[in-house]
This record gives structure tokens, sequence and C-alpha cells, in this order.
């Protein structure tokens, strides 16, 4: 698989997503040792990059489940755990109630998480940490520099935002210095192409672009990507491959910076999208699909 820049480590071109194992639309949760088999596919099959976050869970209060599957995975995975990057996220709260999702920016609150993430994850400090949603009560230059702290304490080696406007970006970028954000964490894909300019301009700026559902969301809507825009289904057939493969190869053309990282809670799944990073697609076919998609590239 072809390889990415992501700060200072190099990763897969095709990260997995962590997400659909502890939570997804379909509401099916698999039991712990099919979770972790389904990372071990992911391994196996050339993804070094691994996102989860502290909020993944199947409820309120099972905070921390994803990262526990993750810290379990890799504990007894075969292969060599230093050539795995996992990005997690925080600043997104649970509490009480199934609906009752918050926010906090806060040092405290962000320390005790990562403390926590430490904790479940089974390393002494985190490889990349996101800030996952803006908490809209506080300065967001100000939650940059919580982050700051925190990678000056030595928690955290890597910092990106996650959900955040080009503006946002900026701010994130004057707070934590040159080279200081690593990567930016957004919705995209054919369903979800709303953050092409934050695409574009981390390109320009060379930072790592994650889309996060970047088939179109868990469960359905990216089974059927192929059937809602047949652009993808015809190229992929073309090739010999699944839709999914063809929407991946193409959201990796977009720029040198991009890093899809689908979710996948079966195994079958994230094997099918790391083949995507081998994929390579014609002039022609990339302009057909950004066509489709109301996108000038």
């Amino acid at each position: 698989m072809q390889q990415r820049t992501l700060g200072p480590f190099t990763v897969s071109a095709i990260g997995l997503g962590a997400m659909p194992l502890s939570m997804n639309s379909d509401k099916q949760v698999p039991d712990r040792d099919d979770a972790v088999a389904t990372v071990h596919a992911a391994l196996d099959a050339g993804v070094t990059f691994i996102d989860t976050a502290d909020i993944y869970a199947p409820s309120w209060d099972t905070m921390g489940h994803n990262e526990e599957i993750i810290g379990d995975a890799l504990a007894r995975w075969g292969g060599d755990r230093s050539t795995i990057v996992v990005g997690t996220k925080g600043g997104i709260t649970r509490r009480s109630a199934e609906t009752d999702f918050g926010r906090d920016g806060s040092l405290p609150y962000l320390r005790s998480a990562v403390e926590a993430s430490l904790r479940r994850l089974r390393v002494d400090v985190i490889d990349l940490y996101h800030y996952h949603r803006p908490d809209r009560w506080i300065v967001y230059g100000e939650i940059m520099e919580n982050l700051k702290t925190l990678q000056d304490e030595g928690k955290v080696k890597a910092l990106g935002i996650s959900n955040a406007s080009v503006e946002e970006i900026k701010i994130a970028q004057q707070v934590l210095g040159d080279g200081g954000l690593v990567s930016v964490q957004n919705e995209f894909s054919p369903r979800h192409p709303g953050s092409f300019d934050e695409l574009r301009y981390c390109d320009e700026q060379g930072i790592a672009f994650l889309p996060w559902s970047p088939l179109g969301g868990t469960g359905g809507p990216g089974r059927s990507v192929g059937e809602r825009f047949g652009v993808f289904a015809e190229i992929g057939a073309a090739h010999g491959v699944s839709a999914q493969q063809a929407v991946l190869a193409w959201e990796l053309s977009l720029g040198s910076t991009v890093i899809p990282i689908p979710g996948a809670r079966r195994a079958a799944s994230i094997v099918d999208s790391a083949a995507a990073g081998d994929l390579v697609l014609t002039p022609d076919e990339l302009a057909r699909a950004s066509a489709a998609l109301g996108l000038e590239v």
C-alpha cells in the first residue's frame, strides 16, 4: 500500500476508522474477539493508522469502549507494534443519558480525558490526539493552548483537530506554531463533499486531511454508495473492484495529504477498503467522478 505523511509519522494511505466496532447506524456491535479480529485483519492488510475516540462506545456509561478494543487488539497482535500509529480524540462528553452529548475544551477536562485514553490504549504517550468538536463556550484559541500544554507535558506526540472550518484550522496553526497542527479530520464523502475547501486548504499547507465516513457513513450509506452515486459503480466495475474502492481511490487523488479512514466492523470490509491504497484511476475517471459531485478539481 502507498504511504503518506501524517505529521512525524509515515502511515498507510488508508486508515481504519474503528468507531463501528463500538457504535454504528445498524446498532450491531461485534463481540470483543470479532472486533479484535477486524483490527488484526486491517493490520495484516497493511493498514498502519487506526482512528478511535474516547466517546466511541455502545452507551454513555461504557465510555472508552473503542479505545479498549484497540489497546487489546494491539497487545494481542503478532506484528511489530512500533509500526502502528493510533490517533484518538477528546473533548466530547457523554453523561447520564444516550442523548446527552456535551463539549468540554477546558484544560482539566482534556487532561483527565488524555490520561484515561493513555490507560485504555495501554501506552505511555498518545501518537496523535485530535480535539473532537468545538466547545462554543470557550475561545477556540484557548482550547488549542490547552492541547499544546498536554503536548508539552509529554502526554501527546502530535496534535490535530476534527470537525473544523478553515478559520479554525488557521487559528490552530497560529497557536500551535509552524508544523504544530499535523492533521484535520472532517466528514467528507460523495454524500457529504462540504469539507472540500478544508481538504484543499490542508493540501496547500501540508496538513494531513483525514476524511471520516469517507464512504458516506456506517452501515447502509457506505454499502449503497455505488447505488447512490453510479459513477463509482461504473469505475469500480471497469477495474474489477468494488464501488467503495473506487470512492477511496478518488479521494486519495484529491490531495497528497488525504488519508481516508473508512469505518469497518467486519474484517472483509476493511480488507476491501485497504486495497484502494493500490488502486490507480485514470485521469478521465477522476474527472468524471469529481464532475458528478459538482467539484472543480
